[in-house]
């Protein structure tokens, strides 16, 4: 059915890009303007819609400027919140919201990095609110490559490497048929350009495409896989532990494919599964039926992603009986040192 959409939505794709065009051609001549705030900003996004490894690369970035001593926060439009408007997340010290009404990015961005963190649709003002209430002196943008009102000091573009080895018509094209927002032509605005291949071997970028990536500064990203945590008890376990044991895989994010591959690699029954939409709001009506699913497939635990487990927490009573596990992950870079290096130069910070 939704293929079946896509095609017939096929015929809004010119109009679609016209806009998107018109839209930066007024950025680039300064007919729309990019407003500056009073702190360095680090954005990072994508051209696709969702699953190219942002949050992970949040995660990374965040940590990096804390090593460096300075004072590091992240600004999200929280994408499937139940809230609209400024909201301060977290002051560094302790969580200020819930995980519903800010978004399960950004709390899990500010439950694992331990910083300030706020949501608001408009960056701009999210910012200036967002400096007026904390000490920050740096602002990581979470998936703000599109919001292109705010000046930002270095602009960070993430590709999946999935997706651009995809030769799916259904894909690799511009929204609503495909998962474009933008062309490839846009990649121009990036300062860095992250290829992340998540679980998957390192693969050269396709010949078509390399015309856009030229005079870039690439650098290659992976996932790694530290442990399985214990969501309740918040106990992490090797995932060898687990190896020949029949789970029942439980994921909301937009590509579930990486979580299931590597714990496939890593010798994991991974049959039973409930896959659901991307940021999805769990109910009771999802937590019956997992719990009806774990029980009639005979699983011996629940292995979910991290982002999940930030919603699914909430849940524990209703899980008292069930063993459930998120699959710890991190991001590393093919030459950190480089990497490392090339942001802080960006920013004059080394």
């Amino acid at each position: 059915m939704i293929k079946f959409l896509k095609i017939i939505l096929f015929p809004v794709i010119p109009a679609y890009a016209l806009v998107v065009a018109i839209r930066n051609w007024l950025f680039e001549i300064k007919i729309l303007k990019e407003k500056r705030v009073n702190a360095v900003i680090i954005s990072v996004g994508n051209l696709t819609v969702g699953g190219s490894g942002k949050t992970p690369l949040v995660i990374y970035l965040l940590n990096l400027l804390k090593w460096y001593g300075l004072k590091p926060g992240v600004l999200s439009r929280g994408y499937g919140r139940k809230s609209r408007g400024y909201k301060l997340v977290s002051d560094g010290k302790e969580i200020l919201t819930s995980v519903d009404q800010c978004g399960d990015e950004i709390y899990q961005t500010v439950s694992e990095c331990h910083i300030p963190g706020a949501v608001c649709e408009n960056r701009v003002k999210g910012a200036e609110k967002f400096l007026s209430e904390t000490d920050v002196n740096v602002i990581v943008l979470d998936d703000a490559y599109q919001h292109r009102r705010i000046y930002r000091n270095l602009n960070v573009l993430v590709c999946e490497q999935k997706f651009l080895l995809s030769r799916n018509f259904l894909v690799k094209n511009l929204f609503p048929t495909g998962n474009l927002r933008e062309p490839f032509t846009s990649v121009k605005r990036a300062d860095v350009v992250i290829i992340n291949r998540k679980f998957s071997v390192d693969k050269e970028i396709p010949q078509d495409l390399r015309k856009y990536f030229e005079n870039k500064k690439i650098f290659k990203a992976n996932y790694k896989a530290l442990s399985l945590v214990d969501i309740k008890r918040k106990i992490d376990h090797e995932i060898k532990e687990f190896k020949g044991q029949k789970s029942l895989v439980v994921s909301g994010i937009a590509d579930p494919s990486s979580l299931i591959n590597v714990l496939d690699q890593n010798g994991l029954n991974t049959g039973n599964r409930m896959i659901f939409i991307d940021h999805k709001n769990y109910s009771n009506k999802e937590i019956q039926a997992i719990r009806k699913k774990f029980y009639n497939t005979n699983s011996h635990s629940v292995i979910t992603t991290q982002k999940d487990a930030v919603k699914l927490v909430g849940f524990s009573k209703e899980f008292d009986d069930i063993d459930i596990f998120y699959l710890k992950i991190k991001m590393e870079m093919s030459d950190e040192g480089s990497f490392n290096k090339f942001i802080l130069d960006k920013l004059n910070l080394n």
